[in-house]
């Protein structure tokens, strides 16, 4: 099993609190909300080890479903490690794709978001830089969503 790594920083005009608020704590009604032409719904399923969130997509959608199990929210410090653990995107070249997103206040009043992505392949696979591309690209996409919404929503989610 090889890992590849790959880190990303994507800044915002909202402060940190509310995409945090936003986008980690309240991920199961916003980006069904904003996405709602991709995304069905996001259900929590319980383990013994934390939850899993399931992202069902609409019918039509190249995806049927993304399972990823998270390991820890810690709401003082804005950060969420979570894996993307079954989907049709992980292929048979890789066993998971972990995420470690911090969102950190900057000076102007917006924040980045840090993330790190250490990608797990099964075998001696190697990761494709356009898997990659794509997957951040897809990351940019929402974070953008949520930081509309919360610009067009000033009260929201504060």
């Amino acid at each position: 099993m090889g890992i590849t790594k790959y880190t990303q920083d994507i800044v915002a005009q909202v402060d940190a609190n509310r995409i945090f608020k936003a986008l980690v704590l309240d991920a199961d009604n916003i980006i069904p909300k904003l996405m709602s032409q991709a995304v069905k719904n996001i259900e929590t399923i319980e383990d013994h080890d934390g939850s899993i969130k399931k992202m069902n997509f609409v019918e039509g959608y190249p995806i049927k479903y993304l399972k990823h199990k998270i390991h820890f929210i810690d709401n003082n410090n804005m950060v969420i490690k979570y894996s993307l653990i079954e989907g049709e995107v992980l292929g048979e070249n890789l066993g998971h794709i972990s995420y470690y997103v911090r969102f950190e206040e900057c000076e102007n009043g917006g924040c980045i978001c840090k993330t790190i992505s250490e990608y797990h392949t099964n075998g001696n696979c190697i990761v494709k830089e356009e898997e990659i591309k794509e997957d951040r690209d897809k990351a940019i996409e929402l974070f953008k969503l949520v930081e509309a919404y919360l610009l067009a929503n000033p009260f929201g989610y504060v």
